[in-house]
């Protein structure tokens, strides 16, 4: 094997994640090539070999893509769909809905914020402002500036934890989900051609959702390329802002 096709969704969280997953294979000699899916074209992209790898599956949510023979392995980062509040406010551990003037919750987690209005009348009761994932930096920072105190609803590892605009509020009955495993899929039939030594290097590379939301923060708000952002990463630049 000289050659491994990556997949990844079109968005900086992922393409971040493929990027330093490419400099790991290409140390081990092999060459890379990106291409870059929808969610719905996935698992169709892995079952006609267009990719040989994707980065990454949150499971179990995302179980059906091992369906056509694809292994999941590692365990890369934790997505969790999260409540925050700005950093100054003064919230308990126990926070209440009457704590805030209004809901923002990203696209991305809506859907997880439904379920837990569905739990939660006094959620419901309060205005709801649905945005793009790319705007809730600019988002925050306006109701900051302009003193409101919104709820935020948002996925993370994301941009804006790694800056000092938001804390994570603790969600002790699951309202918004369980916690997520970030993972590899090798499309069927490919495991046996990979060197067993990247395999396994691959299987143990964690990069953590702090790191995460620093790659996410240097594509997405600084404009570096992924490549050099991985490349941070790798060298240890990437944290410590």
């Amino acid at each position: 094997m000289s050659h491994l096709s990556i997949g990844h969704l079109y968005t900086a969280l992922h393409a971040a994640c493929a990027s330093a997953v490419a400099r790991i294979i290409e140390a081990h000699g092999l060459e890379v090539s990106y291409v870059d899916l929808s969610e719905d074209e996935r698992q169709e992209a892995l079952e006609n070999a267009e990719i040989d790898l994707l980065i990454s599956a949150w499971t179990p949510r995302d179980n059906a893509l091992g369906e056509g023979g694809g292994e999941f392995f590692g365990d890369v980062y934790r997505p969790k769909a999260v409540f925050a509040a700005l950093e100054r406010h003064k919230t308990e551990s126990k926070w209440n809905a009457s704590d805030f003037s209004k809901i923002i919750v990203t696209n991305e987690a809506l859907e997880q914020a439904k379920t837990a209005f569905s739990s939660r009348d006094d959620l419901k009761a309060l205005p709801l402002e649905v945005i793009g994932e790319g705007a809730l930096i600019e988002k925050v920072q306006q109701a900051q500036n302009d003193h409101q105190n919104p709820l935020i609803i948002t996925w993370q590892p994301h941009a804006i934890f790694h800056t000092d605009l938001l804390k994570i509020l603790p969600d002790d009955t699951s309202l918004l989900g369980e916690e997520l495993k970030a993972q590899f899929v090798l499309r069927a039939g490919i495991r046996q051609n990979m060197d067993d030594d990247l395999f396994h290097e691959l299987s143990g590379m964690m990069l953590g959702n702090r790191v995460m939301s620093a790659l996410d923060y240097a594509i997405s708000v600084d404009g570096t390329d992924p490549e050099s952002a991985a490349e941070s990463w790798q060298r240890g630049r990437l944290i410590g802002r």
